[in-house]
């Protein structure tokens, strides 16, 4: 039996080796990371809008011991005393026939040792009490809600250069790392600063996560339909997340607690981190060949600004709705705690649909022209949400905001590494952060600022505006249908029949063959 064993970890080892350069199996740990990530991030959706305003509604329960008086009534009897002045009942101590609590002229100077207790009662239904206090939640929901993109998109600008010195397998794992303690922090806080700190560390490992990740997939992908087929899937990791996770924490909320779900997600996470930990090998240290160009220089491209740009403002629109959401459910159609997640389940069903159509159909048809249709659709849909009067009538446009932002997410991804193979070096992890980044700005003011438009102008309101913003950006993606390049870097690009990959360049000179116009490349060092 040892023999045997030894040879099955041997076999394993072997296998482990010779996957490490499996493309296909770094596309499923980045798929897996960014499902995780993603299911924590909205996890969350659900649990904390009502979680919060349980604990700020909850009375605290006032227990007073009075002095016995030196008489009493019959000896092991039971009196309750209702006091109008301030809802209060007196129980006094014994075992015999309760006073019936309408009883309202019993003497206060015969009862026995009394315990006074001081609530609030609590209705029947799921409306809340005060429409007030509801709206008050908006603004700390939001401010929770915008704390993870927020240092997120802090952390991005030095994850990207650092992905360029050291890797992509360390700050990828860090990213577990750091995710796996926030999720347990989530799971034991009680207290809204707590909250707040577990939502913020998930921002760091997000960072590290997502930015590695799909650097590390452009450097593996380095043909554009692929790299866009790639991403497209990776991206289907972040829609299943997404799509997961809004269900799965309210229905758990509901029937277990709040605990569970958080646990749930922190042992899966520890499977994602065996995974990187034996097939990437994180303690190994594998800078890039070439030097990238740098952060600052890139986001001084405009093409580049664009592209970021649709990502940003398209993610807004569910941003915003995030946390305002469940509070104007819970304000107009008194929903339970279970469809405050479910409402979302339309959005990420067509997110996971669009990601994974348009991440090959957009290369096609062209990405530009799936970013600016689905910039259009988001502000339509968004527009239409506050039109629903209960929660069947959120179907159709949430369907329509997934559908449109799994579109642009789709599109904009795979054209953010085209735009460095044309016109900058062909080093992935800093335009990459600036992606992330732009997806971090949606999230971080959509939240923030979502939640003080909802709770000054409503609602409604709140929607039309993030709708007109997107379908007045809308056409800027037209810029992108066809944006300028280095001569030589086009050549590359453009020749099938080239084998030098787009990631390094040498000086080239190209012929054409006869009326089948073949380019034949010869290569000067």
């Amino acid at each position: 039996m040892g023999i045997l064993d030894a040879v099955r970890q041997l076999k394993l080892i072997t296998w482990l080796r010779e996957e490490r350069q499996s493309r296909k199996l770094i596309l499923f740990i980045v798929f897996v990371a960014l499902l995780l990530d993603n299911m924590l991030l909205t996890v969350v959706v659900p649990i904390i809008p009502s979680y919060l305003y349980t604990m700020d509604d909850t009375p605290v329960p006032v227990v007073r011991n009075s002095t016995p008086a030196p008489q009493s009534s019959g000896p092991g009897s039971f009196q309750s005393i209702v006091s109008l002045y301030d809802n209060t009942v007196q129980v006094t101590g014994g075992n015999a026939t309760a006073q019936p609590s309408s009883d309202r002229n019993l003497p206060l100077s015969t009862a026995a040792p009394t315990t006074q207790v001081t609530w609030t009662p609590q209705p029947g239904d799921d409306c809340p009490n005060s429409s007030k206090k509801l709206l008050n939640e908006n603004v700390k929901v939001g401010l929770l809600f915008a704390s993870k993109a927020t240092v997120q998109l802090i952390t991005n600008p030095f994850i990207g250069p650092l992905t360029n010195r050291i890797g992509y397998q360390l700050p990828i794992f860090i990213g577990f790392c750091i995710m796996f303690l926030s999720t347990i922090m989530f799971a034991f806080s009680s207290s809204y600063t707590l909250l707040f700190l577990a939502r913020s560390l998930q921002g760091v490992g997000s960072s590290c996560s997502s930015v590695a990740g799909m650097g590390m997939l452009a450097s593996v992908y380095t043909d554009d339909e692929e790299r866009g087929h790639a991403i497209g899937i990776a991206l289907g990791g972040l829609a299943l997340g997404v799509l997961v996770g809004p269900p799965f924490g309210s229905v758990m909320y509901e029937f277990v607690g709040k605990t569970a779900p958080f646990l749930i997600l922190a042992f899966l996470a520890l499977f994602d981190g065996a995974l990187q930990l034996f097939i990437l090998q994180p303690t190994k240290v594998e800078p890039e060949n070439q030097k990238g160009t740098s952060l600052i220089n890139l986001m001084k491209d405009p093409y580049i600004i664009i592209a970021a740009g649709a990502i940003c403002f398209g993610n807004m629109a569910i941003a915003m709705m995030e946390p305002t959401l469940p509070i104007w459910m819970m304000e107009t159609m008194c929903a339970r705690k279970w469809q405050l997640g479910v409402a979302f389940l339309p959005a990420s069903i067509s997110y996971l649909i669009g990601t994974n159509i348009f991440g090959t159909l957009a290369n096609k048809i062209g990405r530009w022209l799936c970013a600016m249709i689905g910039m259009f659709v988001v502000g339509l849909s968004v527009i239409c949400v506050p039109f629903a009067t209960n929660i069947y009538g959120l179907i159709i446009p949430n369907f329509g905001v997934g559908f449109a932002i799994g579109m642009v997410d789709s599109s904009m991804m795979p054209i953010m590494g085209y735009l460095v193979d044309l016109r900058h070096v062909s080093v992935y992890g800093s335009v990459y952060a600036i992606a992330d980044v732009a997806f971090c700005m949606g999230f971080a003011l959509g939240p923030s600022i979502g939640g003080s438009i909802a709770e000054n102008i409503g609602f409604p309101w709140l929607m039309t505006i993030i709708g007109i913003i997107d379908i007045l950006f809308a056409p800027l993606c037209i810029f992108l249908r066809n944006p300028p390049g280095q001569e030589e870097k086009i050549a590359i690009l453009m020749d099938s029949n080239c084998s030098m990959k787009t990631r390094s360049y040498s000086t080239q000179e190209c012929h054409n063959q006869g009326d089948d116009m073949e380019l034949e490349c010869d290569d000067y060092d």
